[in-house]
């Protein structure tokens, strides 16, 4: 008998919450709700949830202080849900920890895609897989880590050595938006410069090298005013 993800919700919103529920029991999964902050942060400490989906808005305290606490003693995937669109709230939950972040309102379709995408890394982050020797495909683009090798439909493509930086960082933790700053800091390193110019001039001349229609990109996709999402790995 296999063991049930479990799946901690923290959102006020009843209607949202048994939507999010229903879907999640549909698929199986074990489901713990609350509509407070404060008793998702000891539930976290309690329940060891596989995945957090936390609203920001929340009556106690707000949902920031939420992902500030977790990540004090969790590394446990947080997926942020709110009605708060403003680009600087998504840096900020980023930033804070948050792994992913989906504006309400949103499909089921596109929150189980989410999850798997947490649950996958938060398995590789715990030792159950390996995202650095395996290489990324998606489509025609395949990343070849240990070999330093791209291709485009069985086609060589020449990157630079910040470009491939970029690429790999991008394709190892596919499907999450990567901050710009944390782009930046993994790449040039943490006293970089955090104007993002140099990183959209590398990623104009990688979009020229890897996909068919720059202007329409299908492997590297832009979070506007937060940063860029690689293509979810369809081999994981």
């Amino acid at each position: 008998m296999s063991v049930k993800v479990t799946i901690l919700i923290i959102e006020d919103e009843k209607n949202i919450c048994d939507f999010i529920a229903t879907t999640l029991k549909a698929q199986d999964h074990k489901v713990i709700t609350t509509g407070l902050g404060r008793e998702g942060i000891s539930l976290t400490a309690s329940q060891c949830p596989d995945v957090i989906l936390l609203d920001l808005g929340l009556p106690d305290i707000d949902g920031m202080d939420v992902i500030r606490q977790i990540r004090g003693y969790s590394s446990i995937p947080i997926i942020v849900i709110s009605a708060r669109s403003q680009e600087r709230e998504k840096v900020m939950a980023l930033d804070l920890g948050a792994d992913d972040y989906i504006t309400k309102p949103f499909g089921s379709s596109e929150l189980m895609a989410r999850i798997r995408t947490a649950l996958r890394h938060g398995n590789a982050a715990s030792g159950g897989g390996n995202m650095i020797d395996r290489p990324y495909q998606y489509g025609g683009l395949l990343i070849d880590f240990d070999r330093r090798l791209v291709s485009v439909d069985g086609e060589a493509v020449h990157l630079t050595q910040v470009e491939f930086k970029i690429v790999s960082f991008l394709a190892r933790n596919s499907g999450r938006v990567m901050t710009y700053d944390t782009i930046i800091s993994h790449v040039w390193g943490p006293y970089a410069d955090d104007n993002n110019r140099i990183l959209r001039v590398n990623m104009a001349n990688i979009r020229r090298k890897l996909e068919k229609n720059p202007a329409e990109p299908q492997f590297i996709l832009t979070e506007i005013g937060v940063g860029y999402r690689m293509a979810e790995d369809e081999t994981r």
